[in-house]
């Protein structure tokens, strides 16, 4: 099994890099993944030199699902009331990402706020 180079949350379980068939062999056949549908397809009869297929097994805890590569939930907000809602709901342990709409002014007004309720921006 070979797994994906990405920095990764330490709560979360570490899984193969999922890759199509051929995809080293062939030019045209790009490094992504592709369910395979041929009937004669070793990977889909889950011959084990082909390499893994996503499956049920690898799905992480709910409570590690869609966090931050550092170990925070991140919510997306594109104004001070939606942030506060957000920091009632969560409490702790928060990372917000600013919506790209958002214009310079709501950007500093929501930058100011998270700095004194101490949750990290991510951008």
């Amino acid at each position: 099994m070979i797994m994906s180079d990405k920095k990764k949350n330490k709560n979360k379980k570490p899984k193969p890099s999922f890759k199509s068939p051929n995809v080293g062999n062939k030019k045209r056949v790009k490094d992504r993944w592709r369910k395979p549908r041929g009937t004669d397809n070793k990977k889909r009869v889950r011959n084990s030199q082909c390499g893994a297929s996503p499956k049920v097994g690898y799905k992480n805890a709910e409570s590690v699902r869609g966090m931050h590569p550092l170990g925070l939930k991140e919510i997306l907000v594109s104004n001070v009331i939606e942030l506060m809602d957000s920091v009632d709901q969560f409490k702790e342990g928060l990372a917000v990402r600013i919506s790209g709409s958002v214009g310079k002014r709501k950007k500093e007004e929501i930058r100011k706020k998270c700095e004194e309720l101490k949750i990290r921006v991510l951008n």
